[in-house]
């Protein structure tokens, strides 16, 4: 298990957040997701055997977002 933060451009509301984590959610090996439209950020608590950091940001860049690791 892992921490990752992920940069997310295009949110404009609560909702967005809330789309995401709910996609994010449905994602194997997610196991928590918080996301904060005035940060800008995901962060996903992710089980690296099941699914990989690109995993999420494919899955945010299907929603119509640009979603990048953090360094």
């Amino acid at each position: 298990m892992a921490t990752h933060v992920f940069q997310i451009d295009g949110m404009h509301c609560g909702s967005c957040a809330l789309l995401i984590d709910d996609a994010l959610e449905d994602l194997p090996g997610v196991l928590s997701t918080q996301t904060k439209v005035k940060q800008g950020r995901a962060t996903v608590e992710l089980d690296l055997s099941r699914s990989t950091p690109e995993d999420v940001v494919r899955v945010i860049e299907e929603l119509g977002y640009q979603a990048a690791p953090v360094s």
